[in-house]
């Protein structure tokens, strides 16, 4: 087949609820049994997946007429290795479009929508039937990207995770978390459910929430709607259910992070400290006694084509 360029386009799709089932009770037939007998809909669950895996063939066929296409799936990501001229593209809900941008040096990602009808993707501008066009603009040069400022939270044992979204500071299970906390000329001892680290890109996410479900002084800190955007050299962190003992205070629970005023953690917790970013529980450092986050905005840039 003669391709339009010699470009690579990786192609980042992720496993269906029917593909985890699947790996998890190891036929469909167990599958199907599992979910009928809870009563659920098994044929929604066939459904999603024969619409992704149709949506991941045409795209297939579609960007191989214009350059190299090598499919990865999301469980691979943090160990693969993109080139800098790749051009990515993300198929599937917004959570995959965060998932790969943190991992990319400047590469453009396009978010593709595989079912419109189904997800609402606040992240995904474009759907299969238009991403033609969209990519043979991108090779010409001719596409916008809009810059996304990402999270790094940076440990003192040389390890260091980005975050599109947000990250997490706390304990693996749910128990308190100890560590103690400062920024500026600001510093306590905490017991909490854990920091939150919130990018403009994940303002409309888990800070929304959190913002919701605060009260009084940290709402009038900010604007009522919690949005600011994506490329904001600014970071919100938030503490979330602190609480007050006579070694761990309450003060220091809300505020903004900076280039010039990072935030600093460092962990009181003997074992189940993690550090992850944007959901993936599974990709975390470990947090645990003497170990020291510096927590300030990522030197690189996500670039999210609009």
């Amino acid at each position: 087949m003669t391709r339009l360029t010699e470009t690579k386009i990786v192609l980042v799709v992720r496993a269906t609820r029917l593909a985890d089932l699947k790996a998890k009770f190891a036929t469909k037939s167990q599958a199907r049994f599992y979910i009928n007998s809870l009563g659920a809909d098994f044929g929604d669950y066939e459904n999603e997946d024969t619409s992704y895996q149709a949506a991941i063939s045409k795209v297939q066929q579609l960007l191989g007429e214009l350059g190299r296409v090598q499919l990865v799936q999301r469980s691979f990501l943090p160990n693969f290795v993109f080139g800098p001229e790749d051009i990515v593209v993300a198929l599937g809900q917004d959570g995959l479009v965060a998932n790969t941008l943190k991992y990319l040096s400047g590469q453009p990602l396009v978010g593709v929508n595989p079912d419109p009808k189904r997800w609402d993707g606040q992240l995904l501008p474009f759907q299969v039937k238009g991403l033609n066009q969209v990519m043979r603009e991108i090779l010409r040069g001719s596409r916008k990207t809009h810059e996304v400022t990402m999270a790094e939270a940076k440990l003192n044992t040389g390890l260091s995770l980005c975050a599109v979204n947000d990250l997490f500071i706390g304990l693996k299970s749910h128990g308190s978390a100890r560590y103690r906390i400062s920024t500026g000329d600001q510093a306590e001892n905490h017991s909490s459910s854990g920091v939150i680290v919130s990018t403009g890109m994940g303002s409309t996410g888990w800070f929304k929430s959190l913002m919701t479900g605060t009260a009084g002084k940290a709402m009038g800190t900010i604007s009522p709607d919690t949005r600011f955007p994506w490329e904001s050299e600014f970071l919100y962190f938030t503490v979330r259910e602190p609480f007050p003992s006579n070694t761990t205070g309450t003060s220091l629970v809300f505020g903004k992070v900076t280039k010039k005023q990072p935030l600093l953690l460092e962990s009181q917790m003997g074992e189940n400290g993690v550090i992850f970013s944007d959901g993936i529980e599974h990709d975390f450092l470990e947090f645990n006694s003497g170990t020291k986050a510096t927590i300030s905005l990522a030197e690189r840039k996500g670039y999210l084509v609009v």
